[in-house]
């Protein structure tokens, strides 16, 4: 199989830090890749688990049925405060109960001791399913904590990874139709689905392994924002595939006025139920190539017109840290399609 799409795969090992009283602070090692080319879709869901577990249960029957067949995509699974471990029945017990919630519970009403143990008492239900390592393949949900009056920064985070792999193998139309298939039952505020890269948490020297291809490389998306960056109803970039629900598509005017407001050729906004919208960019996604002069400019439309809510810098810290050289390199990389 030729691939169509840039390869990262940039190689470890990892090194990696852990402290116990009786041995003190030990390096490690971990062989794995520091970073590798993928496919991420990912929605935020302003709503608790209770509301909707069974949207999540659909997407994650839809993925199962995606990598029926590779053995690599189901693997090890992490649940609420179990794991990591084996994938097996119990695993699967485990996260079929945390979509099946018996009540709706707020943390408000805890008692002490109950709010001591929030993992064991489902206040906090999230999981993962992950394939054999670097394969490219998994499932996470993390559903935000239900407060009686939540936070209007919080919101329950749902992503699945795909390996470019699958997207050569079974067609950029096929990866289109899991991602509105997934879309279709869950009331998001925002989402999307295109190229990315999937980096190490832990990677020490993260900036310095991935300019050579995040900087030349715009569509690769770098950022795996999750449940602690607190999206809310923010936009978390552009991507190949953009899903806007409210209230940023009604502050746009609508799919009407939004189509109305992007040129490119190769942008498709598509209207669906719920007073939501897609935006596509292009019949498949791009890496784009800055050497090469492809600059993706149906990106930087998008990117023009959603600025007002996109998500804000993340990085702000780095300065904080005495990095700040390395925080103008990732703001700079922030506004690629904006600058």
């Amino acid at each position: 199989m030729t691939s169509t799409y840039p390869r990262v795969r940039i190689p470890g090992p990892i090194r990696y830090t852990s402290s116990t009283l009786e041995s003190g602070t030990v390096e490690h090692l971990w062989d794995r890749l520091i970073a590798r080319d993928i496919v991420r879709i990912v929605f935020f869901v302003p709503r608790d688990n209770f509301d909707i577990a069974a949207g999540v249960s659909h997407v994650l029957d839809s993925y199962l049925r995606a990598v029926e067949g590779r053995p690599s995509a189901l693997f090890e699974y992490t649940c609420c405060d179990w794991g990591p471990s084996k994938l097996s029945d119990r695993g699967w017990e485990l996260i079929r109960d945390t979509l099946n919630p018996k009540e709706r519970r707020y943390a408000n009403d805890y008692t002490p001791e109950e709010a001591f143990y929030p993992l064991k008492d489902g206040a906090d239900p999230y999981f993962g399913i992950y394939g054999e390592q670097d394969s490219g393949f998994s499932f996470s949900y993390h559903a935000r904590i239900p407060w009686r009056e939540a936070p209007p920064t919080r919101a329950s985070v749902l992503r699945v990874t795909l390996p470019t792999e699958f997207l050569e193998e079974r067609g950029a139309g096929f990866v289109r139709e899991l991602a509105l298939d997934m879309a279709s039952q869950l009331p998001f505020a925002s989402g999307h689905a295109g190229l990315a890269l999937d980096v190490a948490y832990s990677s020490r020297s993260r900036l310095d392994a991935l300019r050579p291809f995040s900087f030349r490389h715009p569509g690769f998306d770098l950022r795996n924002a999750n449940i602690r960056d607190e999206m809310g109803t923010r936009v978390d970039g552009v991507h190949w595939m953009n899903f806007l629900g409210q209230p940023v598509l009604g502050a746009l005017g609508g799919a009407t006025s939004l189509r109305a407001r992007l040129q490119s050729p190769s942008t498709e906004v598509r209207e669906l139920d719920g007073e939501r919208a897609l935006v596509t960019l292009g019949p498949e996604p791009e890496a784009g190539d800055l050497t090469q002069g492809q600059s993706l400019p149906a990106y930087r439309e998008l990117a023009r017109v959603l600025e007002p809510w996109l998500e804000p810098f993340p990085w702000g810290h780095l300065r904080k840290q005495g990095k700040a050289a390395e925080e103008d390199e990732w703001r700079r990389w922030w506004r690629r399609f904006l600058d």
